[in-house]
């Protein structure tokens, strides 16, 4: 479990890694780059002097040789590749998404029997809303469809690989929106839970977020019983929410100022 959670905090040391290119790209001082850095999480992976490093290097080529021997190698290569020709961060942020979903679902091999039953379905439902977040921004951005199926994740719910290939290539959100709301309403799974998907034209992906975070928890509220699955549930649930507040509130301020940012430098 302590694995585990190791590797679901991943995803914020991702965060900062993504912080550190784009504040290169930008040509930030060490002082404006640390202010965007998560130092919690990297406590508690014990990581700190890793990002202490990465804060100090000055151009692109030193974060590439630095994680050349790390989980970080490939992504960041491939990304920072794209990134020269095209002046797009978005590969980059993709590929280093796709691993954090791709690793963690090698983690469900190490839990004990009512851990995986949990943290199993947890990140396939994780995934899955990650794989559509990605579909969804492919569409509204126009990305190349063959690019985009490059970044999604094989590790599937209630939707499997010809059902989002068929999402993927579809002209527009709207459509988008209409055959998501189609697929989850009419799964098994939801009708037995009672459970619809109900989108917000605002919030899209938050609201597919909440539907899968709903069901999941439905899913579990039967077995309140077992004492070592209460637990873990209410672990993850502590986890989900305190990552949804980061998720929603916190972090878009932050990229939603780096982001600008780098748009002016592109024009530049």
């Amino acid at each position: 479990m302590r694995t585990f959670l190791e590797s679901y905090l991943l995803k914020f040391e991702i965060q900062n890694l993504k912080q550190i290119v784009i504040g290169l790209i930008l040509g930030m001082s060490y002082e404006e780059k640390k202010k965007n850095i998560n130092f919690l999480v990297e406590t508690y992976l014990e990581n700190t002097e890793f990002i202490e490093k990465m804060l100090k290097f000055t151009n692109l080529d030193e974060v590439q040789l630095f994680l050349k021997k790390t989980i970080y190698n490939i992504p960041i290569r491939e990304g920072l590749l794209y990134l020269k020709k095209k002046r797009e961060i978005f590969v980059l942020e993709a590929f280093l998404d796709k691993l954090y979903y791709t690793h963690l679902r090698t983690q469900v091999k190490r839990l004990n029997k009512k851990e995986e039953i949990m943290i199993s379905l947890l990140i396939q439902y994780k995934t899955e809303v990650y794989n559509l977040n990605v579909i969804y921004r492919g569409i509204k951005n126009n990305i190349d469809r063959k690019l985009l199926s490059q970044f999604l994740v094989d590790n599937y719910l209630f939707l499997n690989e010809g059902i989002l290939n068929s999402l993927l290539n579809l002209p527009n959100v709207d459509e988008f929106m209409s055959n998501i709301t189609y697929y989850l309403n009419t799964t098994l799974e939801a009708k037995q839970l009672f459970l619809k998907l109900n989108l917000n034209k605002k919030h899209i992906i938050r609201s597919i977020e909440e539907f899968y975070f709903t069901y999941y928890f439905k899913k579990f509220e039967l077995k309140v019983d077992d004492i070592d699955m209460f637990t873990i549930s209410k672990i993850i649930e502590v986890i989900i929410k305190k990552e949804k507040e980061i998720k929603f509130d916190i972090l878009p301020r932050v990229i939603k100022i780096v982001h600008k940012k780098f748009k002016m430098l592109k024009k530049l």
